[in-house]
């Protein structure tokens, strides 16, 4: 900036001159890996996949090698590249630590066609979560533009101006002492949405260690609730955030296709507990 070192810390000002030297982008080569898939539905048009909590989607950095990606190329071959190489084939995505449905496509009609479904929010995302603390109403809608935060470049927060726009659904499913287990429709996908939307309500997921979902909540319970919880976490070494639903048309058919998966076993472990009072 102005010639010399910027600091992060350094403000922008009218007539500021900032050069920047863009990296040169090597070009990644993808490999196909022998990576076990659940495959819960498949045909030569697209396939539907329960990801596990702690599997990438596609290549990002520090993530270039395992991800779904590299599986889907090792079972299919050649996937639908219009999004570019290291997103072959998908069409929404699931964050690492979460884990349910995803729809990929194989052909790029089937691509163009399912992205589209996804635009226009004909495609039905209904996820399960368990969240610190007890919601105000039972059933309720978030809306709340999101961007990425000015503090942590990696992470999303919601904004009050320049954000896009994000709506989520909720229903409350059970509550216990200082938890909630909850049903979550998507509106809109944008990145880390759910899990932005309920930390902006106070009520971030149960493990999520981004958003405010492990140490803090835990740290202020009363001591006859927080060895109890402690031990819970240590159990879920991800958010509690489950993909459990998806619907869509096929996009050759027009069939409505409906799928369901359940939680985890380790979420499950975590729910059963609560239910029981272990």
């Amino acid at each position: 900036m102005n010639g010399a070192p910027a600091r992060a810390s350094r403000r922008v000002k009218v007539g500021d001159r900032i050069e920047v030297t863009r990296p040169r982008r090597v070009p990644t080569r993808l490999l196909p890996e022998d990576i076990p898939l659940d495959v819960v539905y498949e045909d030569e048009a697209l396939a539907v996949i329960a990801k596990p909590a702690g599997m990438v989607v596609h290549p990002a950095v520090g993530h270039r090698t395992g991800t779904l990606v590299h599986a889907l190329l090792h079972r299919y071959g050649p996937l639908p590249s219009a999004a570019g190489l290291e997103r072959a084939g998908i069409v929404h995505r699931i964050d690492k630590g979460t884990s349910g449905l995803l729809v990929v496509a194989r052909t790029e009609a089937s691509h163009r066609d399912l992205s589209r479904q996804l635009e226009v929010r004909d495609v039905r995302r209904v996820y399960r979560a368990l969240v610190w603390g007890r919601m105000r109403e039972l059933q309720g809608r978030i809306e709340a533009p999101l961007a990425r935060s000015a503090r942590d470049r990696k992470k999303f927060a919601v904004v009050s101006r320049g954000g896009r726009f994000a709506a989520t659904r909720y229903h409350v499913e059970r509550t216990f002492d200082y938890l909630s287990e909850l049903t979550l429709t998507l509106e809109t996908g944008r990145t880390h949405q759910i899990r932005v939307h309920l930390a902006h309500l106070g009520h971030p997921v149960f493990g999520d260690p981004e958003y405010g979902g492990r140490r803090g909540p835990l740290l202020r319970l009363p001591p006859a609730h927080r060895a109890r919880a402690a031990l819970l976490l240590s159990d879920l070494d991800h958010q509690a955030l489950h993909a459990e639903r998806l619907e869509f048309r096929h996009p050759e058919t027009g069939e409505l296709m409906q799928f369901t998966c359940p939680v985890p076993p380790d979420f499950a472990a975590v729910l059963r507990a609560l239910a029981c009072g272990c």
